[in-house]
């Protein structure tokens, strides 16, 4: 029976306690609607390339982007593809959370395997267990450094590792603890001929989001991954000899650098965090002129009618003074002086 062996370590409990930190502030901030649709589009971009980015996938950032908006590109169409399905799964990981579903089964993980190899494993091979033995080579050398179990064993350990995610006793785990855990002991399984990289961090940010960690979808764990991915492999490499600590500690740390650096980009935008009260509780819209207004004053800590040309060079001077009078009557910058010197600050 699967029962992980891991030590909960002071490092483990400092990455954890900056995360809940971070998701209180985020959580909280009078984020405007504008700003939360682009984090969300944002985050969905970043999940979708550097989730295939790690496994080879040759798009660069701005191509992903580009495809995720529709657009053609000239690129090998297994990455185009691959890029496609990711967003689709990263949608069907949010409605089920947003359901609120109790349980993961084994069937919910072979339609996440189905969707992200569409188009790219056969019929007989997408949501269908491995039938044959696979290994994993260093692709620098070929040498072998894990031979995951065998075929014959992978149905069994995949019904012990759903049972294991799904008892009782497990609720009263960590989420953010319970996700690595999820995380490696599938890829540790290996149950799919393909694809079982990209499986394995999609379910752990579904059991995040189910553990509360929502955060308006705001996060991808994939970015922290990807940008080391030698030290990613090597952590997971190493738990598998049993000991999942080192791999916790590298698991929560990720998750406490993607929440953080999210917290500070939010109190950038919303430098005010009194800003929900000051508006009675009530979240506001600002144009997209208007955020970049705001952003230009939290950087430069006010603003005069010469800079209008400098933020919007294509843009008349008498349309972006209706964007600031507008943020006046708002009450979220004030003007002080009278002549064509006068200055906007924040309130």
């Amino acid at each position: 029976m699967f029962n992980p062996t891991f030590t909960i370590t002071n490092q483990i409990l400092t990455n954890i306690s900056k995360v809940e930190a971070a998701e209180e502030v985020i959580r909280n901030a009078p984020l405007l609607p504008l700003w939360e649709k682009q984090f969300k589009e944002d985050a969905i971009v970043r999940a979708a390339y550097h989730g295939t980015h790690i496994e080879g996938n040759m798009l660069q950032k701005e191509e992903a982007k580009e495809v995720l908006m529709g657009k053609t590109i000239a690129a090998r169409p297994r990455d185009i593809q691959e890029i496609i399905n990711y967003r689709k799964v990263v949608e069907l990981i949010d409605d089920e959370a947003t359901r609120k579903i109790d349980k993961i089964t084994e069937q919910l993980i072979l339609k996440v395997h189905r969707i992200t190899t569409e188009k790219t494993l056969s019929q007989e091979q997408a949501g269908i267990y491995r039938l044959k033995q696979v290994v994993i080579r260093n692709s620098a050398t070929g040498e072998i450094t894990f031979k995951p179990p065998t075929p014959l064993e992978v149905p069994f350990l995949m019904k012990e590792f759903v049972y294991w995610i799904n008892k009782d006793e497990t609720r009263n785990i960590h989420s953010i603890l319970k996700a690595g855990i999820v995380h490696h002991e599938f890829v540790r399984i290996h149950p799919f001929i393909d694809g079982n990289g990209r499986v394995g961090r999609v379910l752990a940010s579904l059991v995040l989001l189910l553990g509360g960690y929502d955060i308006r979808r705001f996060f991808s764990l994939e970015e922290y991954f990807d940008k080391d991915a030698i030290s990613y492999y090597e952590h997971l490499q190493k738990a598998t000899a049993g000991d999942l600590t080192a791999w916790l500690e590298y698991f929560s740390f990720g998750a406490s650098v993607e929440f953080t650096r999210i917290k500070e980009k939010i109190q950038k935008l919303s430098k005010d965090i009194k800003l929900k009260d000051k508006m009675g509780g009530q979240q506001i819209f600002l144009t997209e002129r208007q955020i970049k207004i705001i952003e230009y004053m939290q950087e430069v800590g006010y603003l005069q009618n010469k800079a209008f040309k400098t933020i919007f060079p294509e843009i008349s001077e008498d349309s972006v003074l209706r964007d600031v009078q507008d943020l006046v009557k708002k009450n979220l910058i004030k003007k002080i002086g009278s002549t064509k010197s006068a200055r906007y600050v924040s309130i």
